[in-house]
């Protein structure tokens, strides 16, 4: 991070500490979806209110929910009352101003009126099997997470992943954990990942400088807007409620652009040390409440690239487009920006039934939709729905329909794309693509979810896009939407997981995959081991993720 911007940083934390004081926020990752999954239902079923369309939530935010749901424990069945002692266990640490409770089991955890502080391994194991042959995944390291005083909060997570064929690549379509692998031989893969930061908080706002996933839009099988699906990069985070009725969060971050920046790459004996263009993203979403039950989100976001941070991406409010044209040389885009829009609506005007729909546009002329010659504009749409706890029977039914217009995501220049280390920080399927996603889960006793699922996905051609209105060829107008289909994935699922501990997991699973399609587009957009028909069994442990 650049002196100056360090030195302005640490001078806004001490402005921030004239503020009123709250309480400070920790971040749980998204990929903790039972708990996530939790407060959906709680939320689906009127118990309490959240805007789901931003993730991550704070170990704060979640324990006030859990609190808030406990005052209504009456309206709750017998196994949303058990997940519930079972998460007030870990939650209660911050609710309780001592240790006197019915609390999980940490490898260490201190906390007096000051300091807090806790400690907990990570650790897991997944193995794959099918006629292709065996595969596994494991990782290992530890975690952390502290408050100072009211308003400070700090956590760091470092795991070592060990696979012993890589699952991830940023041509497959899939939504395996994102990974910049160490060089390796076999098809296996190293590599290990950081996450964490430091937050200060008041009472309508928090700051926060961290590196870890956020999801923005709501879903159930992957986000088009930010789905996290990237390594996990630095931001700052800014986030604001002065009011019931809105939320507003921001994020600017430093991502990896993978493209040489020759000029000051250079050699160093007989190696070259490669060095990268710079790549920012700066993004905003604005959550208006309306009416209850009823959330309307609007917000932009620029990819920019080949410069040092620029001040005006980093005023959180503004449309970044206008800035990007009034920075630009008339007639020119030479510095790479590339800007979007997207909006989300959600509804739960119906008690227990979740209804959303997301919309990320990265490029939008009303001619062009107009024009029948033109046909599509670079948007990518989702819809979906899910019923919660029908009958109060502890069976949820979700349905989603994603569709991916060609050119979304992609942008003329390298540095501008919608991407971090080369994935896609949108939908996991890119441009041009279309998935329809269905399941059923089960909740029968506390911690325990069966989930049965159904996904078909089809891919077309990625075309060429040079941005020119001079070549009318690869401009970008009038592509058509999969008219020939290049890739296509159709798979059922059976997953079980049972919590025995908080945050401790056993699962098992079996996928049958039918994934077909041209033979260079299926050698690119699939993991070897799942090519063709498939039945493929897996079982694993986990601590943490």
């Amino acid at each position: 991070m650049p002196p100056k911007f360090t030195h302005a940083y640490l001078v806004l934390l001490l402005l921030l500490s004239t503020f009123a004081l709250r309480a400070q926020e920790v971040y749980v990752h998204v990929n903790n979806t039972d708990l996530y999954d939790f407060i959906d239902e709680l939320t689906n079923s009127r118990i309490i209110e959240v805007n789901t369309t931003i993730k991550p939530y704070s170990r704060t935010f979640i324990a006030k929910k859990l609190s808030e749901a406990d005052a209504r424990r009456s309206e709750l069945n017998k196994r949303q009352q058990g997940d519930l002692d079972f998460y007030l266990k870990d939650f209660n640490k911050e609710l309780k101003a001592d240790k006197n409770f019915d609390k999980r089991l940490d490898l260490l955890y201190y906390k007096d009126s000051l300091f807090t502080f806790s400690v907990n391994p990570i650790v897991g194991l997944t193995y794959y099997t099918n006629d292709t042959g065996s595969f596994y995944r494991r990782y290992v390291g530890g975690e952390f997470y502290s408050y100072v005083g009211k308003n400070f909060g700090f956590y760091a997570s470092l795991r070592d992943i060990h696979e012993s064929r890589r699952l991830s690549d940023p041509a497959y379509l899939n939504q395996a954990e994102a990974s910049n692998y160490k060089p390796d031989t076999e098809g296996g893969g190293d590599y290990d990942e950081i996450r964490g930061g430091l937050t200060y908080n008041w009472s309508w706002g928090s700051f926060g400088l961290l590196k870890d996933h956020f999801v923005w839009g709501d879903n159930y099988h992957g986000s088009n807007i930010f789905s996290g699906h990237q390594p996990s990069f630095t931001h700052i985070k800014f986030t604001m409620k002065p009011v019931k009725w809105f939320d507003f969060n921001y994020v600017h971050g430093w991502l990896v652009s993978d493209v040489l920046d020759s000029s000051r790459s250079y050699y160093n004996g007989n190696q070259i040390r490669v060095i990268n263009q710079s790549k920012y993203v700066a993004s905003n979403m604005f959550t208006f409440t309306p009416l209850k039950n009823w959330s309307f989100s609007i917000g932009n976001s620029i990819i920019y690239s080949d410069q040092s941070v620029n001040p005006a991406y980093l005023i959180p409010f503004f449309f970044y487009k206008s800035v990007d044209h009034s920075q630009t040389s008339s007639g020119s885009n030479f510095l790479g920006q590339n800007s979007q829009m997207f909006f989300n609506i959600s509804s739960r005007a119906v008690k227990k039934t979740h209804l959303y729909m997301s919309v990320f546009i990265d490029e939008l002329a009303v001619g062009r939709a107009l024009d029948p010659d033109q046909q599509t504009n670079f948007v990518s749409l989702k819809v979906g729905g899910r019923v919660s706890n029908i009958l109060n029977k502890n069976v949820s039914v979700t349905a989603e329909y994603t569709r991916n217009n060609p050119g979304v995501y992609r942008h003329y220049l390298l540095t501008g794309t919608f991407a971090n280390s080369s994935y896609n920080m949108g939908h996991y399927l890119g441009e041009n693509a279309q998935e329809i996603y269905l399941s059923v889960s089960a909740r029968p006793i506390a911690k325990l979810v069966v989930e049965a699922s159904y996904t078909f996905a089809q891919k077309g051609q990625e075309y060429n896009y040079t941005g020119s209105s001079k070549d009318t060829t690869n401009d970008g107008k009038g592509l058509p939407f999969i008219d020939l289909v290049y890739w296509e994935s159709s798979e059922l699922g059976l997953n079980a997981r049972y919590q025995i501990l908080n945050d401790c997991w056993l699962s098992a699973g079996v996928l049958m995959s039918d994934k077909t399609g041209t033979t260079a587009q299926l050698d690119q957009y699939t993991m070897p081991y799942y090519k063709g028909k498939k039945t493929t069994i897996s079982f694993g442990a986990n601590v943490s993720f």
